[in-house]
């Protein structure tokens, strides 16, 4: 018993420490490695996101019992939940809230009969990236000319109570609302603010020193 004592003794603020991150990481903040490319170009392979945890919820630590609500995502959002139909976590943007009635049609998005306004950036052989205006929102979107276009219509549909419909940014590359249907709220993570660090698998996983802490959304 008194090596326990002194083991305590001798080690207690490292013990508090990793509590306390621990709490933090589950409750407050965290980071979310991507391991696809399905939010490009907005983010990329190896980023490192940083969670806002209390965004939407605030909840008891390691649990999914949420003591109050704190927020309600927006259109433009992008959130991080855990996919029971995927079965497991996937990051992408909100574009669809309770209630509304949304369509593709080839890759253009209408959110309540009204189509969203888009700007081309660059366009080659590959790919083609423009900005899409999502309510005042502007974020950038990746169309890859040689994906099949199953991904680049629907019909219209409207968002359940409770639900959000979600996409990926990597339009013809993302598995979305598209596929696994709508993202009930108590499958939120939490609001993806900003990249902490990147990691380029392609270069020996060096940084990408261009990426460190940039914000998630254009100004």
């Amino acid at each position: 018993m008194n090596k326990v004592k002194q083991l305590w003794k001798d080690n207690r603020q490292l013990v508090l420490f990793i509590v306390l991150m621990s709490v933090c990481r589950s409750a407050i903040a965290d980071w979310y490695t991507v391991p696809t490319g399905s939010m490009q170009p907005t983010i990329k392979e190896g980023d490192r996101i940083v969670v806002d945890k209390m965004a939407y919820d605030l909840r008891v630590p390691f649990t999914q019992i949420s003591l109050a609500t704190t927020g309600e995502p927006e259109r433009g959002e992008i959130v991080v939940f855990e996919s029971k139909a995927a079965d497991k976590r996937l990051i992408k943007r909100v574009i669809g809230l309770p209630g509304d009635k949304i369509s593709l049609s080839h890759e253009v998005l209408f959110i309540n009969g009204k189509a969203l306004d888009y700007s081309l950036v660059t366009s080659d052989q590959r790919e083609l990236i423009a900005t899409e205006n999502l309510n005042g929102l502007s974020h950038s979107i990746r169309i890859e000319k040689y994906a099949s276009d199953q991904l680049s219509s629907f019909e219209t549909v409207t968002v359940p109570e409770g639900h959000y419909l979600v996409m990926g940014d990597n339009r013809r590359n993302s598995a979305d609302s598209r596929v696994y249907g709508f993202v009930p709220r108590d499958e939120l993570k939490g609001k993806a603010t900003r990249v902490a660090f990147s990691l380029d698998d392609e270069n020996h996983y060096l940084p990408r020193e261009e990426r460190f802490f940039t914000n998630l959304y254009l100004d």
